[in-house]
């Protein structure tokens, strides 16, 4: 199984952050940096927060072996048909090394504080559907084409120039969600990315979704299975203990509850189970942003170099 780091960019990154992370998970041996797109977060205070798309084109440019992607780029603030132009333009940039996570929007402060609307549930996904068509198109598709959706109306739109990679850069959805979710990732998606679960869940949603995609005709492996996990790592038994204590669990029922937690040979023991269940990419969340020494302590213990 391979190993990324996620963080979350409403968390107070900026610039030398991302900078110092980003060469940091480079020269570590990790497969991928990947982050959230959101403008604030849920509740406050309001901290730093880089724009998504210009800190992807930045990394795309400044590294030159990790793979990288939005954790995900909701439709509900992001147009479909920008979103499609940055992708493949950022992909390009990058040699072919970006994932296009894509997803409906969930945050309801930041839409309301920005002027965006978040829609009911299923009006939500709905446009979310429309704007996964669009991108889909555009991305793989050569010749103009018309679209009239109830969100979304286009005329003759053509993405040019078109895609380096064939097809652009793959569609990763990501969540758990076994009536909207998964059935868009098995229609549309190249890559399921499920957030905070169990090997067990994890097993559970990954056969759901082999017996969705051969509903629509598609092949088992014609979909990489990736889990963003959160992360609870110390450097030896007393560490652990005390991070644990704070949070009042103990590391089996965090791990329940879709967090590796313990010292670097615990967890690489349980992302053994994690791969066990299907996950073929693991995203670890890092929220501590400026602890790079722990970051390169807990490669030492789980890449394979």
């Amino acid at each position: 199984m391979e190993v990324a780091i996620m963080i979350e960019g409403q968390n107070g990154l900026t610039w030398p952050r991302w900078q110092r992370i980003a060469a940091a998970v480079e020269d570590l041996g990790f497969a991928g940096l990947y982050r959230s797109d959101h403008y604030t977060n849920a509740n406050p205070p309001d901290i730093e927060s880089l724009e998504l798309w210009v800190s992807l084109t930045w990394l795309a440019s400044h590294t030159t072996r990790i793979e990288f992607g939005p954790l995900v780029s909701p439709v509900s603030f992001r147009q479909p048909t920008m979103t499609a132009r940055m992708a493949a333009a950022v992909d390009d940039l990058s040699g072919g090394r970006l994932s296009l996570g894509l997803g409906a929007g969930w945050q309801q402060r930041e839409h309301t504080n920005y002027g965006w609307e978040l829609l009911a549930v299923p009006e939500r996904f709905a446009r979310f559907e429309e704007g996964l068509r669009i991108i889909k198109r555009l991305l793989q598709e050569d010749a103009p084409f018309d679209f009239e959706g109830v969100y979304y109306r286009l005329h003759e739109a053509v993405l040019l120039p078109r895609p380096a990679r064939p097809g652009g850069p793959p569609i990763l959805i990501g969540g758990n969600g076994p009536r909207r979710t998964l059935p868009l990732a098995a229609r549309y998606a190249d890559e399921w990315n499920a957030v905070y679960i169990s090997p067990a869940r994890f097993a559970e949603l990954n056969g759901m979704l082999d017996g969705l995609l051969a509903a629509v005709g598609r092949e088992p492996a014609s979909l990489r299975r990736s889990l963003m996990i959160g992360c609870l790592f110390g450097r030896d038994a007393a560490e652990v203990e005390r991070k644990l204590a704070a949070r009042h669990r103990t590391a089996a029922e965090m791990v329940e509850r879709g967090v590796a937690a313990g010292t670097g040979e615990e967890i690489a023991a349980q992302l053994a189970a994690w791969a066990a269940a299907g996950v073929q990419r693991v995203m670890l969340q890092w929220l501590d942003l400026d602890d790079l020494d722990g970051l390169e302590a807990l490669a030492g213990k789980i890449i394979r170099n």
